[in-house]
């Protein structure tokens, strides 16, 4: 079996690294190749071969490239995850040629899920319902939008629609002065004057979410699934201060949260589903339609998560073990200096 996992996020390398387990746990034979921006790529320690993608092509030329890389070397199967929309939408012409596509969903459901005001307009999740959001693109849009919900909640947000790695989300806070969320490190928070300010810099913006902030425990949920089935899903509590790591939490009410959306849009493939505990029980904050860069901690749980992904895709998820998960498990990352290629 050859499998190319694509330009994808930096711990990429480390479900390589699980898949090889995998193999050669099961004595099975996974050539595995991967692409990147540069030859200093972590991944490129791992796969059997590494590509260096070339850079500035438009997207209809990547997927061109993409596919003669998989003609020239007889790739069975693509774990995209640059250009994963552009992909998936042109998984016949992989598949004329004999590769398969290894991707979450379709590329309307995939836009559907990143954008995260039409996904939770859309998603059905009594056990962990999205929070209370409005979508906004201007001062004033925003101002009516904060005075609804700073009336129907404790503790309001602001973030992108679209975005990754919570890049724009800020907690917003009426307590304090711009000069503390400086001088006190208080991440991921801003006071309301400075936000105000920023946002009446420009005429609009692109979608905005003001949301209900939810302020307990965060759960990185780590799936995998196969066209609308959950065929296992560790979850991840994450700890509230530095050194503390995270805790396996299998709750059944996120478990139950998981399956129902996974069924709702026919996910496939790698997942990770983010929770956060509410005043009224856990709401639903994401779907990444990816492998998480904690996976590995949700694998020392007990089920391989990269490699049955791969093998139930492969195979078929019949006869495949998923194993016991280790309920209570405190798990952490350790970083390891390395040589780069």
């Amino acid at each position: 079996m050859r499998v190319w996992f694509n330009k994808g996020f930096s711990s990429l390398h480390t479900a390589l690294r699980l898949i090889r387990q995998g193999a050669d746990k099961h004595a099975q034979t996974v050539t595995l190749w991967a692409s990147g921006a540069h030859p200093q790529a972590l991944v490129a320690l791992v796969a059997d071969h590494y590509w260096t993608e070339p850079a500035g092509l438009a997207t209809a030329d990547y997927v061109d490239w993409c596919l003669d890389m998989c003609r020239q070397h007889a790739i069975d199967i693509l774990v995209p995850s640059k250009a994963v929309q552009a992909l998936v939408a042109q998984r016949a012409r992989f598949a004329a040629q004999g590769t398969r596509l290894l991707a979450a969903a379709d590329a309307a459901t995939l836009a559907l899920l990143d954008d995260k005001a039409r996904f939770y307009a859309a998603v059905d999740c009594p056990s962990a319902p999205a929070p209370e959001s409005l979508t906004v693109h201007t001062l004033a849009e925003f101002d009516a939008a904060f005075a609804m919900l700073a009336a129907r909640h404790a503790q309001v947000c602001i973030k992108p629609a679209v975005g990754v790695y919570g890049i724009g989300f800020r907690r917003i806070r009426t307590d304090v002065s711009a000069m503390d969320v400086l001088l006190r490190g208080m991440d991921y928070q801003i006071d309301l004057p400075t936000l105000r300010f920023m946002l009446g810099q420009v005429p609009t913006w692109a979608p905005l979410l003001v949301m209900e902030y939810l302020p307990g425990a965060e759960y990185s949920v780590d799936c995998v699934a196969d066209a609308g089935v959950l065929r296992c899903a560790v979850a991840r509590r994450k700890g509230t201060a530095p050194g503390q790591g995270q805790c396996i939490d299998m709750r059944a009410d996120l478990q139950e949260a998981c399956a129902r959306i996974v069924a709702q849009f026919g996910l496939s493939g790698y997942l990770n589903i983010q929770f956060r505990d509410g005043e009224q029980g856990p709401g639903l904050l994401e779907v990444n339609a990816r492998m998480s860069g904690g996976i590995a901690m949700a694998c020392l749980a007990g089920p391989n998560l990269p490699w049955l992904g791969l093998q139930g895709f492969a195979q078929g998820y019949e006869g495949l073990e998923i194993g016991t998960i280790a309920e209570g498990l405190r798990v952490g990352e350790v970083n390891q200096a390395t040589v780069l290629p």
